[in-house]
């Protein structure tokens, strides 16, 4: 799930997989803007079949953070 995660992001953020681990920030590293994050939980959300509430995703500011929350809700 770690890959798949990382590479939804690198995708849609046209970043390099290996730039991206658990401790980037989505924001500061790798300069997601509003619609990058909506665009982001739509992907998560369409791959893993879950729903990410609003204060869920408030909370994601690494890609940690997004992996915690996946593996704790799958």
């Amino acid at each position: 799930m770690k890959e798949k995660i990382i590479s939804l992001i690198a995708e849609k953020l046209n970043k390099k997989v290996e730039d991206i681990n658990e401790n980037t920030r989505l924001v500061e590293d790798l300069g997601a803007d509003s619609l990058d994050i909506v665009e982001l939980i739509m992907a998560f959300e369409d791959e893993f079949n879950v729903s990410l509430p609003d204060e869920e995703v408030a909370k994601m500011k690494t890609v940690g953070n997004i992996l915690d929350f996946m593996l704790n809700n799958k």
